[in-house]
């Protein structure tokens, strides 16, 4: 294995939302490829009781975006304005708010679901209910970046998840677990991002 290869891949895969090209076609091999190595994650218990809905038709995108708008239309309002945040804060803000406003515009939305309830599930059954499809859905965004393209983590419109659902026809036995932009990017060229000492987080046998 490449070590230097997968440690770019794992350090620069950013969350993509300005420099996501708006006017580029996604073809459809390309998302059913990255969909293929992200069926290779691990799952609790075996079980792959996962479903992706990728979503290309214009009017279901602009009705996803319009829900997306609505649902986070509160979260905008109780933040700070961008000059009221430190730089690095003040540029994720202004740019999840361009994703708001140029969602619809996105080629590909996915939203990856998984079946059952999480109002139905023990502690420990929603770790394991979690954590049975999001290693996946990260995986994807990995393959996505290892292609040239790029995406972004959005939950913001599971607030009205059941708008979403009644758009796409989503079971109600299913969870919405979040909502992808997909597209390629503009450049390749991603960073690590500034994060403090890994010494500062790790805890050796026990938290003190």
């Amino acid at each position: 294995m490449d070590v230097e290869a997968a440690d770019q891949l794992l350090s620069t895969t950013r969350a993509v939302r300005k420099r996501l090209d708006l006017n580029r076609e996604v073809e459809r091999e390309v998302i059913l490829d990255c969909l293929r190595l992200a069926q290779q994650a691990p799952t609790a218990s075996n079980s792959q009781t996962w479903q992706w809905v990728v979503v290309t038709d214009p009017a279901k995108r602009a009705g996803l975006a319009e829900i997306y708008r609505d649902a986070s239309a509160d979260y905008f309002a109780a933040q700070r304005s961008d000059a009221e945040v430190g730089d690095q804060n003040g540029r994720v803000r202004s740019s999840a708010l361009y994703l708001r406003d140029h969602l619809h515009e996105v080629p590909v939305q996915v939203i990856p679901c998984i079946k059952g309830r999480l109002d139905r599930l023990t502690p420990e059954g929603a770790a394991g209910f979690y954590g049975s499809i999001i290693p996946a859905a990260w995986s994807f965004l990995l393959a996505l970046r290892a292609r040239g393209l790029g995406g972004a983590w959005t939950t913001l419109h599971l607030r009205q998840a059941d708008r979403a659902a009644l758009l796409l026809g989503i079971p109600d036995d299913y969870t919405q677990v979040a909502l992808l932009p997909v597209a390629y990017t503009i450049g390749t060229d991603f960073k690590p991002a500034a994060r403090p000492p890994v010494e500062s987080i790790v805890h050796w046998d026990g938290w003190d």
